[in-house]
């Protein structure tokens, strides 16, 4: 594609004042490099994407509120982690996380162990414990 072909559709990265950088042909023949705003098939990918992560994290919130999760499954979602990530970062095995996502096992973690999850998410223990969805 020639530079001045390089896509400068309006995406979400856009309104972020992100720009991508493509390989284009200049006047001359050569490869150069040429920033975007993005283009027409990204956007829909990246909209479809958010929705996604949005529904995922409303579900989440839903499941807490019906008691079927501990907040630390909404908290997961709200930040794009899965529990082998969540694992990583707090320094605990996968299976203990998912256990931690019932709020039965939830309601007797000790402050520490929460706390672990409150700087995870880079929030305050209160937010996490004290969770209204």
């Amino acid at each position: 594609m020639k530079k001045e072909e390089v896509p400068q559709d309006e995406s979400n990265l856009a309104s972020a004042n992100i720009r991508e950088v493509y390989y284009a042909l200049d006047e001359n023949g050569n490869y150069t490099t040429a920033l975007s705003t993005g283009w027409e098939a990204k956007k829909i990918a990246l909209d479809e994407s958010i929705a996604a992560l949005e529904e995922w994290i409303e579900d989440a919130r839903k499941k807490v509120k019906a008691g079927e999760a501990s907040p630390i499954l909404y908290f997961m979602e709200l930040n794009k982690m899965d529990v082998q990530v969540l694992a990583g970062y707090t320094g605990m095995w996968a299976w203990r996380v998912k256990r931690h996502l019932k709020p039965g096992v939830f309601a007797g973690l000790s402050t520490k162990i929460l706390q672990k999850y409150a700087d995870a998410f880079g929030i305050r223990l209160e937010e996490l414990t004290e969770f209204k969805p």
